[in-house]
């Protein structure tokens, strides 16, 4: 029998990413202490590396790989593209903030790297374990990037808390995969939704296991009642941590949803649409409600990201084209003001000062309107007033 190489060339920024990776904890142990912008600059070159082979092989058509566990296609494409340039702009926005807290160092580099590299299987995965096990490098990384200031009792705290619910979230997305696999005898994501579109015996296995399915990408993008650990972790973080946890990882969360609910098990829709239409009201409801409690502004945003991944959801609930591209549309608007809202913490940061209460912002319009301007357009944008972007995705 012979042994047939898969294609390469589909995975070619998986491979460069998983290199660089490798590259960047070598130069880090090379140079020295003054010398830590090399680590950075070359992090940098590995997303626009990655950018430079995802753009290449940019069509329209349909690869698959490794035994069709792999994907390349425009929406992996689109979304590896759109990942890559807010990781760089987190790396950005995020150097000054780390330098002045001893965290320029090349475990938060190649932790970022490895959460990125996760991002970009779980975006082209046709698989149900090639999903899982791109979920599990962003997720471990993500875990160890939180608990990166060891000496903070309140982020290694946060760190456990996501540790141990994600733990339970990974067992309840295993759960509903191996009753997916009993009902359907297939973890190919096609193969899966044919074997549901002509029948299946163990109907009631195969509800069972979408219910365990929805509670694990529920927890992974948020959702109420699945919420409890974003703002601790949100608090807990550093917060250049926390403004990686909020972009990159929900264009991932995208790509998941339509991996597994869209093209995996949209056969199914009538019965998920339910479970979705639940989540995303108390989402809504939970979120918008608690968030006028908080005094903490890291927390206020992280009961902010629960209200809108209700809304996301509500994209997915329509189970069709448009609403998936208005979903699309929603989580590239949330990115964006979630980029520039951290950003601005950041900047109002100084080395000792973290600005993390919403009293912290008493009086900026008098120390710097400017910054106080910026501040109520991000704001606004986010509770959806128009002109702003925020309106328009809700709207969509």
């Amino acid at each position: 029998m012979s042994f047939m190489p898969p294609d390469f060339a589909p995975a070619s920024s998986e491979i460069f990413m998983l290199i660089m990776v490798c590259v960047v904890m070598l130069a880090d142990l090379t140079v020295g202490q003054n010398r830590r912008y090399v680590t950075y600059l070359l992090t940098q070159a590995t997303l626009l590396g990655c950018a430079v082979l995802t753009f290449s092989s940019f069509s329209n058509e349909v690869v698959l790989t490794f035994s069709g566990m792999f994907v390349d296609d425009t929406l992996a494409d689109t979304l590896k593209l759109m990942t890559y340039g807010t990781v760089s702009a987190v790396l950005i926005y995020s150097h000054t903030y780390i330098t002045d807290r001893g965290m320029l160092r090349g475990e938060f580099f190649s932790l970022i790297l490895f959460a990125t590299l996760g991002m970009m299987v779980m975006i082209s995965a046709s698989h149900f374990l090639t999903l899982y096990l791109g979920l599990e490098i962003l997720s471990l990384s993500l875990y160890a990037l939180v608990a990166l200031r060891r000496d903070s009792v309140i982020s290694t705290e946060a760190a456990m808390k996501f540790f141990v619910l994600g733990a339970l979230a990974s067992g309840f997305l295993l759960y509903g995969m191996s009753m997916i696999y009993g009902a359907t005898g297939s973890l190919q994501v096609t193969e899966v939704a044919k074997a549901i579109q002509n029948g299946v015996n163990a109907k009631e296995v195969l509800v069972v296991g979408l219910v365990f399915i929805v509670a694990g990408i529920s927890f992974k993008l948020s959702a109420a009642p699945f919420h409890m650990w974003a703002p601790d972790v949100y608090q807990g973080a550093p917060t250049a941590v926390t403004l990686f946890i909020g972009s990159a990882p929900k264009f991932a969360a995208f790509g998941f949803v339509m991996r597994l609910l869209i093209e995996g098990l949209e056969p199914m829709a009538s019965d998920w649409q339910g479970m979705l239409v639940i989540l995303a009201v108390m989402s809504m409801a939970i979120g918008n409600i608690a968030a006028i409690a908080q005094s903490n502004i890291k927390r206020m945003l992280a009961y902010s990201t629960i209200s809108h991944m209700g809304f996301l959801l509500l994209g997915f609930i329509s189970a069709d084209a448009n609403g998936y591209s208005s979903a699309l549309f929603y989580i590239i608007a949330y990115v964006l003001m979630t980029l520039g809202t951290f950003a601005m913490i950041m900047l109002l940061c100084r080395n000792g000062f973290e600005a993390e209460n919403i009293s912290d912002f008493k009086g900026l319009s008098k120390r710097n309107a400017w910054y106080a301007f910026i501040t109520l357009l991000l704001m606004f944008s986010l509770a959806g007033i128009p002109p702003m972007i925020g309106f328009y995705a809700k709207l969509a």
